[in-house]
């Protein structure tokens, strides 16, 4: 045992070090609060022991019981509606020779900019009591299980979309060709080809499509009416009757399906087999008139139906006063009439995503490198991969939540993060880790280990071979990992709603206090200025990005 130790250089201590400092990271933002949140469901309100008492009472109390059912059977038909649409929207994109397939992606992406809570006032508009196209509802009400479904519907598509595209542009042109000697029709060959070669990827689409409609908490919130789920019963609880236990008992209970959607999708994805292998032929699609034409039809309605719901958040940002002046303005955007934090509030939603981004992409790289290159060290390695990979299963509410209860307890040594920027900005880290740590992950298995042999001969640190070679050539990947944390950290709405401060109000939150006070068209604008921001930074990521592939990505280019 000595002599093993004692072959330990000082990059490997230096390694070492660096993983368990990962490890501590992630116990103290995932793992600790987590456990705080579940002890809290076993307390009562004086913090004495209760057992299965607050439990026993949930599922008593029929309201809260329907609450869940809801949850379930909305989440379920949002889920058997979107895949479909990806689908098909996808098989145009990657098996037709369709026109305008790069502008069909990029519009189909635009709900990834917006909060959720863009297209819920957007049907409020079109479909409300006084909606543009009111009469269309023949006498049914958009505040409910309807306008919930169908503003779930918009904002999880692309996230769907994303999957299937991967899934179905891998395909080995040598099944279809034998299916076509066989005398296949292209009914049955997509019976029996496409669809098997792409249902590891419909299924995870389909738990992710699952887990992002259960744990939504904007559009709920915005559109639901009295028809309650999950989310807002967590934040009736916490914030309408400061019920901290039941809160906790409902967060756990919106934790579970969750987790169980993100276990059997870990599963579904080990049993998944190469679909290409070294002697595949790619798959060029070929034309075909009828179906090239259909689905180009069917592509612009979906994606006509995304600029309507981005159109009419637009429009109704700039009317004066909707519907009987609907002279175009820009009073609206005075936010500082309707909120008493102003432009501020985006100033600070601006910080935020801005740190999460910088800080974020440091610290996930960072401990992605460290897990991937550390030798030995394999059971705090496994387990602090497990805890990298636990914080895509948690919804942001219930991790909210339980950052109240860690970091506001009495005598905490970080207590005085709490209501600050800070907190804000390491819960966003958190919420958002998993994505970008698969991204890191990925891009660094692409890279020989010789790399690593080849400085250790010229007696090159590990931490220079890490800064002078290994990001430079996983740039790409790194900044795609920046710009999913700026996104999603300047869009999110359920992962801080428990944690801003009177300082540090966020724009996804304004826009629910402006809401929830009838300033509908301020809430509307500010929700466009949220999107505008996420695609300008995605413009300058995109230009950046072919920049740095022009000039320093030159070799992966023949």
């Amino acid at each position: 045992m000595l002599k093993r130790w004692q072959r330990l250089d000082r990059d490997d201590w230096l390694m070492r070090l660096g993983v368990l400092l990962l490890a501590l990271w992630l116990a103290v933002t995932l793992m600790l609060p987590l456990g705080t949140l579940l002890i809290k469901s076993f307390r009562d309100a004086d913090g004495a022991w209760a057992g299965l008492g607050n439990y026993i009472t949930y599922f008593a109390t029929p309201s809260l019981t329907q609450s869940l059912w809801n949850s379930l059977w909305t989440s379920t038909l949002i889920t058997a509606l979107v895949l479909p649409l990806a689908y098909v929207y996808a098989y145009a994109l990657t098996r037709t020779a369709m026109l305008g397939k790069t502008v069909f992606k990029a519009l189909a992406l635009i709900p990834i900019l917006a909060p959720s809570l863009l297209p819920a006032i957007s049907l409020i508009y079109l479909f409300g009591n006084q909606g543009l196209l009111n009469s269309w509802m023949f006498g049914a009400s958009i505040y409910g299980p309807i306008g919930i479904v169908i503003s779930q519907v918009f904002y999880c598509f692309p996230h769907a979309l994303m999957i299937l595209v991967v899934a179905l542009s891998m395909a080995d042109a040598r099944h279809y060709e034998a299916a076509r000697v066989l005398g296949a029709s292209p009914l049955r060959t997509f019976w029996t080809v496409t669809l098997p070669g792409s249902k590891y990827g419909l299924i995870s689409a389909g738990f992710v499509v699952f887990t992002l409609a259960i744990t939504d908490f904007g559009i709920a919130k915005v559109i639901g009416g009295r028809f309650n789920v999950l989310a807002t019963d967590i934040f009736k609880q916490v914030i309408g009757q400061q019920n901290f236990e039941m809160g906790a008992v409902v967060g756990f209970v919106l934790l579970l399906p969750a987790v169980v959607a993100f276990g059997t999708d870990r599963w579904v994805q080990r049993r998944q087999v190469a679909l290409l292998t070294a002697r595949a032929v790619p798959l060029v699609p070929t034309r075909n008139a009828s179906r090239d034409w259909g689905l180009w039809l069917f592509c612009a309605l979906v994606a006509g139906a995304m600029l309507v719901m981005l159109g009419m958040a637009v429009w109704a940002s700039l009317v004066t006063r909707w519907p009987y002046n609907l002279n175009l303005t820009l009073a609206n955007y005075q936010f500082s009439d309707f909120d008493s934090e102003g432009w501020k509030a985006w100033r600070n939603s601006l910080s935020m995503a801005a740190w999460t981004a910088v800080l974020g992409t440091v610290i996930i790289v960072t401990g992605a490198y460290l897990l991937e290159k550390t030798r030995g060290f394999a059971l705090v390695r496994g387990a602090t991969q497990l805890m990298a990979m636990l914080s895509m299963a948690v919804p942001g509410l219930v991790l909210g939540l339980s950052y109240i209860f860690f970091f506001n307890a009495p005598g905490h040594p970080l207590g005085f993060i709490y209501g600050t920027l800070v907190i804000l900005v390491v819960n966003s880290i958190a919420h958002f880790y998993t994505v970008g740590h698969i991204t890191a992950t990925t891009a660094l298995k692409q890279l020989d280990s010789e790399f690593e042999a080849v400085s250790a001969s010229l007696k090159v640190s590990l931490g220079r071979m890490f800064a002078r070679v290994t990001v430079p050539v996983c740039m790409p990947a790194v900044l795609d990992i920046s710009i999913y944390l700026f996104v999603n950290a300047m869009t999110t709405v359920s992962a801080v709603i428990f944690l801003y401060g009177s300082e540090t109000k966020l724009a996804a939150v304004s826009i629910i206090h402006m809401d929830e006070a009838g300033f509908t068209a301020a809430a509307a604008a500010m929700a466009v200025v949220i999107v505008a921001t996420s695609a300008s930074v995605k413009l300058l990521h995109s230009l950046l990005t072919r920049h740095l592939m022009r000039t320093t990505q030159a070799w992966r280019a023949r």
